[in-house]
């Protein structure tokens, strides 16, 4: 569990993973050295993963998302599961419970791109794609309470 310090101090990561570590400790009223401290402490307890970068896929020409269900023909999964994890254009994939075994996020540049992508798996599986109109609620932290 995250005491309100520690809460405090991932808000501010989350929001600007650069903000330097005097702006930090000022941020949350304490020391640079205590803050550097509770920063070590979040990375071992495995809170903080990695500082990272944000980049907009549409910016790079991936202007389309698509969702992807994947059904695997029968002793398929690991031949699909292998086949997803190689083609770059999943950028997240969730194996499932349900009928599906996968539900992947693709970012495309075109709908050819994606018949492209589904042609390589489509022997061996069966595919259910919807094109994403909009993200109301983009990728975020779950509530710390």
């Amino acid at each position: 569990m995250l005491d309100d310090l520690d809460r405090r101090i991932v808000e501010i990561l989350v929001d600007d993973a650069r903000i330097s570590l005097k702006e930090l400790a000022a941020r949350v009223n304490l020391s640079s050295p205590s803050t550097s401290e509770r920063l070590r402490r979040l990375e071992e307890r495995g809170v903080i993963r990695a500082f990272t970068v944000d980049v907009d896929p549409a910016a790079l020409g991936y202007t389309l998302q698509a969702i992807v269900r994947i059904k695997p023909l029968p002793g398929r999964l690991h031949q699909v599961q292998k086949l997803v994890e190689e083609i770059p254009e999943f950028t997240e994939c969730d194996k499932v419970t349900g009928d599906d075994c996968f539900i992947g996020r693709l970012h495309i540049r075109s709908i050819s791109d994606l018949d492209r992508i589904l042609d390589k798996i489509t022997d061996k599986a069966e595919t259910s794609s919807a094109i994403v109109k909009a993200q109301p609620v983009k990728r975020r932290l779950p509530p710390f309470a």
